[in-house]
């Protein structure tokens, strides 16, 4: 079975036992169909994927593409939690923020989910050097997001398309629908560093 039910919610996830071999992380936040998530874990075999999705449905969808993949794993539980407390320290290499839910209503944007407590979360559970890779089609969300990490100090900017773990990554139905329609598409490639005290 993909579909991952942890033991308990309040204890880092045992990683081990989880995908049966010791292998670099990578982690899509908000994987949606898990096409995206599929796709590079059919890239890559000898890593581990775990696929993070809130939405029921999209689990099962996620799971039935993931069936025959024997290096994903998909839980059921909001991001953000995800990150802060069952992701255990320094065991991510990559985390994928494709396409967040921008809330573009201003009384929304409280609603998102890039904010400094979310990237302390992130930076936790990053290995040295890991990436925090985000994608957009929302240009104010992108330019708060931008600066937001700009002002904080465990993150380095990057040239998504350079300084980053993978350049070649499969596209989500968002950003297929996104392009077919001109929309631009906005980049961000995190690198975690030791943070300046």
């Amino acid at each position: 079975m993909i579909e991952l039910i942890p033991e308990t919610y309040v204890a880092p996830l045992d990683l081990l036992a989880i995908f049966g071999r010791v292998a670099p992380l990578h982690v899509d936040l908000g994987c949606g169909d898990g096409s995206f998530l599929c796709e590079l874990a059919r890239r890559y075999p000898d890593h581990n994927f775990l696929g993070i999705e809130r939405l029921v449905g999209r689990v099962a969808k996620t799971c039935q593409k993931a069936s025959a993949l024997e290096n994903v794993r998909v839980l059921n539980v909001e991001n953000t939690y995800a990150a802060r407390y069952l992701l255990p320290e320094a065991s991510v290499e990559t985390f994928y923020l494709l396409f967040p839910d921008p809330w573009p209503k201003r009384r929304h944007r409280r609603r998102r989910i890039v904010r400094a407590d979310f990237l302390d979360a992130i930076h936790r559970a990053l290995a040295d050097d890991g990436f925090f890779r985000i994608a957009t089609d929302q240009l104010d969300y992108f330019e708060k997001i931008r600066v937001l990490a700009e002002n904080y100090s465990g993150f380095t900017i990057g040239d998504p398309n350079v300084d980053s773990d993978r350049n070649d990554l499969p596209l989500t139905k968002f950003e297929r629908r996104f392009s077919a329609l001109g929309a631009p598409i906005y980049r961000l490639a995190l690198r975690k560093i030791s943070p300046v005290r």
